[in-house]
């Protein structure tokens, strides 16, 4: 079973528009409403794929009924962990027909020791040997830097794999833990280890000292040139097909989607990361915060081949 786990969920509402400027009144030429925060998105990828998943999280008040709701709507099993505060909701402007975008994330709401104890102990009651587990995301007010990497301890002793990601010292603590994959973007690689890429030697030593952290491997998603696997042993570079991008939202998400999708299957790493590739570029193919589809995805796939 893949498990996904959002500790900062949201309702993403994309209000599309002809053109926005600062200090302007623009009128929306219509709206969309999708769940939101990375594990969710991961969620709502797989299940395109048609591959299950447990959607698991923190959720509270009103915005958090309707995600749950959505979720189920969309055949997604939920097992929700409920907080005091209110779920928060993210805003995105989408151009039409063009490829800008604005995206504002609120913070979220805090939880308390008791709400966040009570999750982890869901984890690890549901915790199985060989299941995946996605840990992704930014983590809400109250919830410690070490909280990924107390959860990958916790999977790893019970024989499960886990993906990270995340960013920051989350990110940083996380690798410390030795999860199976981490799934930095190239800025984030970046921050965390304060090394700039320049040319391919540059990349090398980022991917390294990445590892060096703790991680087992690592996928390095660089936007529309691609992704980077490595490992000790190995590294395997991969080229994102050639799309007409409408909007990168859900992207990388949909990447880490095809990632564990092939993993949990038994397929390669290297063989796992052509298909986030493809999975990454379906959706940044595909308008306002929609994912692309399994269709979609055999589709670069055929045509890369």
């Amino acid at each position: 079973m893949i498990y996904t786990l959002t500790l900062n969920p949201a309702i993403d509402f994309e209000l599309i528009v002809a053109d926005f400027e600062f200090d302007a009144v623009s009128r929306a030429l219509g709206s969309r409403v999708d769940c939101g925060g990375k594990g969710f998105n991961v969620s709502r990828m797989l299940a395109n794929l048609k591959m299950p998943s447990i959607a698991m999280g923190l959720v509270g008040g009103p915005t958090g009924d309707r995600l749950s709701a959505m979720l189920g709507e969309l055949g997604i099993d939920t097992r929700f962990t409920r907080i005091a505060g209110e779920t928060r909701t993210n805003v995105s402007l989408v151009q039409a027909g063009g490829s800008k975008h604005l995206k504002v994330n609120d913070t979220g709401p805090s939880i308390s020791d008791e709400e966040l104890a009570e999750l982890i102990g869901m984890v690890r009651a549901a915790a199985r040997p060989g299941d995946w587990w996605v840990l992704a995301g930014s983590l809400p007010p109250g919830v410690p830097d070490d909280v990924y990497a107390q959860l990958i301890t916790i999977l790893d002793q019970q024989g499960a794999f886990t993906v990270l990601d995340s960013s920051g010292e989350a990110l940083r603590l996380g690798c410390a833990a030795g999860p199976t994959l981490v799934k930095p973007n190239l800025a984030e690689a970046e921050q965390l280890t304060g090394l700039v890429v320049s040319d391919a030697a540059s990349l090398t030593a980022l991917a390294q000292a990445v590892l060096l952290l703790g991680p087992v491997s690592l996928v390095l998603s660089m936007g529309k040139t691609g992704a980077l696997l490595a490992t000790p042993d190995e590294q395997v570079e991969c080229i994102s097909p050639r799309i007409v991008e409408q909007n990168p939202i859900g992207a990388g998400d949909s990447m880490v989607a095809g990632l564990v999708w092939g993993l949990s299957q038994g397929q390669s790493q290297s063989g796992s990361l052509t298909l986030g590739i493809a999975c990454g570029a379906a959706t940044a193919s595909c308008a306002g915060t929609t994912l692309g589809t399994l269709a979609d995805v055999e589709a670069l796939l055929a045509n890369s081949n």
